[in-house]
């Protein structure tokens, strides 16, 4: 859930840099607010930083601002582009399979996995977890990115993968960028195709996830999906 974090620190220094205590390997950066640690990111002073967070509406506005807009925010044009440089790096850091294969169990399992990668995109992503026979996800690839609608998600498409490595099984993923995961009547309608074509292939259609800004929820457990 979203963070309850308070945006300015009262008291804070205005000087660039951390507030806490220094360590033999740097600040301890966990123990620092979002204007201090913007702050060192930019090496700005903290003023600046607050400022910038509020012109942004806070720290998700400012990992997903282009440089241009940090720029216009009054951020240099390298220090704009180093950070947006070092949040998109982040984001597919988050967005990337661990090097061990994971069990999805629950469908939390995998939302705590794409929450953070998707709940602050600002386009329509639709993912595909393909799954073996023990659950262990294999492969999580972005099919489309842009608008989806029932005439562009091809069917055929999101089982190609799991076709593929012989995947026992799917969870499949979007995200609404208005940050409401609430399920429209196309999603309702394009879950229904899918889990008829996986009956079809024997692949099991397991869970739709649709993410927002700082929740999700389950079509499954919605009772779309029949279990």
């Amino acid at each position: 859930m979203a963070s309850s974090t308070s945006l300015v620190r009262t008291g804070a220094s205005q000087r660039p840099g951390p507030a806490a205590s220094r360590g033999p390997g740097g600040p301890d950066l966990a123990r620092l607010g979002q204007p201090e640690l913007l702050a060192m990111a930019l090496a700005r002073p903290l003023s600046e930083a607050v400022r910038l967070l509020e012109r942004l509406d806070g720290p998700a506005g400012v990992v997903t601002a282009i440089p241009s807009e940090l720029a216009g925010a009054g951020v240099t044009v390298s220090r704009a582009t180093a950070l947006a440089a070092a949040c998109e790096l982040t984001r597919r850091a988050i967005a990337t399979p661990p090097p061990r294969r994971w069990v999805i169990r629950r469908p939390d399992d995998l939302a705590a996995h794409l929450l953070p990668a998707m709940g602050l995109l600002e386009r329509e992503e639709l993912r595909v977890a393909v799954l073996n026979t023990k659950n262990a996800v294999t492969a999580i690839p972005t099919l489309y990115a842009g608008s989806l609608s029932g005439s562009s998600v091809r069917i055929g498409e999101v089982f190609r993968e799991a076709v593929r490595r012989n995947g026992a099984a799917v969870v499949v993923a979007h995200n609404h960028p208005s940050g409401d995961p609430a399920p429209s009547t196309e999603d309702l309608h394009i879950t229904e195709e899918l889990a008829a074509a996986g009956r079809l292939l024997d692949i099991a259609l397991l869970d739709h996830l649709i993410i927002g800004r700082d929740r999700w929820v389950s079509l499954r457990a919605m009772g779309v999906i029949a279990r």
